[in-house]
């Protein structure tokens, strides 16, 4: 899907999403950074120049935690593009031993706001088994989004964050019955559907519930399991908060680009 909109906006690129890796480009058209670099840099930029971008055209790579699937492609794509990264103190000591030596470091803390260019983050912590995971607000134009994924539980602290906001990137990881009746360890079962695990399809109807504003116009369903969950299948328990709302769901694909245009307008586009 492509959406472009000479408007005021910001544009949110979901080159990857999923347990194989993870990686997002979210601009206002001034700047742009990457969140998490969970693919190959080779890959990241061969499906960025897919989308038509560029690693020069990025500020920052921004990492939510240290997991494989969201930094082994860290430390090489910002050594050989010579982007700075940015992330908490704990989360470079937790993901050293991966991203290896990185060009430059911006160290952040949840719960306190910073800024990259024209971009406006406020981080803030998320209930995950890593070392400080979070997930974020962003402003910019005029326009906020939230980025959640890779959480067990969705706090009230995370639904404060995410109140007023135009465009979400929301965790629906599992199909409960799926997860129970699959092939995975039961151990890896039992992570999973903790509350440092992953949002389940009902977890993340739920917080949609609770979160969901009449500007809202743009649901991005992430970090969707190949094995313990179908698009299909998450979209249609995600849809059952809208109750008539006219924003768009769709759900991000592990080997497929999800790119779309939020802009800058007083209310939610008529359905189409």
């Amino acid at each position: 899907m492509n959406e472009r909109n000479e408007s005021p906006g910001i544009r949110i690129t979901v080159l990857a999403s999923g347990s194989k890796g993870n990686a997002t480009v979210i601009s206002d058209g001034v700047t742009s950074v990457l969140v998490d670099t969970g693919l190959s840099a080779k890959e990241t930029a061969r499906r960025m120049a897919l989308a038509g971008l560029f690693p020069e055209e990025l500020s920052a790579v921004i990492v939510t935690h240290e997991h494989r699937d969201h930094v082994i492609g860290v430390g090489p794509f910002c050594r050989r593009h010579k982007v700075a990264a940015f992330m908490t103190r704990e989360t470079l000591q937790g993901a050293r031993p991966i991203v290896g030596v990185l060009p430059a470091v911006e160290h952040f803390r949840c719960g306190r706001a910073f800024s990259v260019g024209t971009l406006s983050f406020r981080p803030f912590s998320t209930s995950h088994d890593a070392a400080d995971p979070m997930g974020f607000t962003l402003e910019a134009c005029g326009i906020k989004i939230g980025m959640v994924t890779d959480l067990g539980v969705a706090t009230s602290m995370v639904a404060h964050h995410l109140t007023g906001c135009r465009a979400l990137i929301l965790e629906a990881n599992h199909d409960p019955k799926m997860l129970e009746q699959g092939p995975y360890p039961w151990s890896l079962k039992q992570r999973v559907a903790s509350r440092i695990g992953h949002l389940s399809n009902e977890d993340a109807r739920d917080l949609l519930g609770r979160v969901l504003n009449p500007g809202m116009t743009h649901i991005i369903l992430g970090h969707l399991s190949e094995t313990n969950n179908l698009p299909e299948k998450a979209m249609d328990v995600v849809s059952q908060a809208l109750s008539g709302h006219r924003a768009r769901l769709l759900a991000a694909r592990q080997k497929e680009i999800t790119d779309i245009f939020v802009q800058l307008e007083s209310a939610p586009p008529a359905a189409k």
